[in-house]
């Protein structure tokens, strides 16, 4: 990925999932080998893949994640209950350096250390400019919190479409 896109979390109003699946379309999922093992369990091995030294959800035929789903014209995830880190974070990167530069934009305090925070400017749900109480107290720390390991569930940072379709979720999606 180009960090042309890439942008501190400062440049950032506001942001919430659109449920427009974009981000299920346009990126491979990595997961970590817990999370792969979980949707082995539940899906089976069919819905991962491999590349070299990685282990992704597998893509359908048009290059979307085997487990989105749409129902009307929202986009809907198969794996919400179990969702990886990485679509839980998705579009924001927490880094312990600033890697993508704009290190005075991208701090993000959290108690004494200093963590950066980016976001992939090509999602639709963030909105540009000053960033508003609620995203900087709320949003973005959840963000943090769950980047770092102290929350599991999202609250803030997933769509805010009822999620309780999702029990029977892969078939449910497959059957879109």
């Amino acid at each position: 990925m180009s960090t042309a896109g890439i942008v501190p979390w400062r440049r950032v109003a506001d942001w919430r999932c659109i449920s427009c699946g974009d981000c299920c379309r346009l990126y491979s999922v990595v997961i970590n080998f817990h999370e792969w093992l979980k949707i082995v369990k539940n899906f089976g091995v069919e819905t991962t893949a491999t590349d070299l030294d990685k282990l992704l959800i597998k893509r359908n035929g048009d290059g979307s994640c085997a487990f989105l789903g749409k129902y009307s014209n929202t986009h809907l995830c198969g794996l919400q209950h179990m969702k990886p880190k990485a679509c839980q974070l998705w579009p924001f990167k927490v880094l312990a350096q600033p890697k993508y530069g704009f290190p005075n934009e991208a701090v993000y305090g959290v108690g004494p250390d200093n963590l950066f925070v980016y976001a992939d400017s090509m999602c639709n749900g963030l909105r540009f400019g000053t960033p508003t109480p609620e995203f900087a107290s709320n949003t973005l720390r959840e963000f943090v919190e769950i980047a770092i390991g102290l929350r599991n569930s999202q609250f803030k940072t997933t769509s805010r479409i009822d999620s309780s379709w999702s029990r029977n979720s892969y078939s449910f999606a497959r059957h879109l």
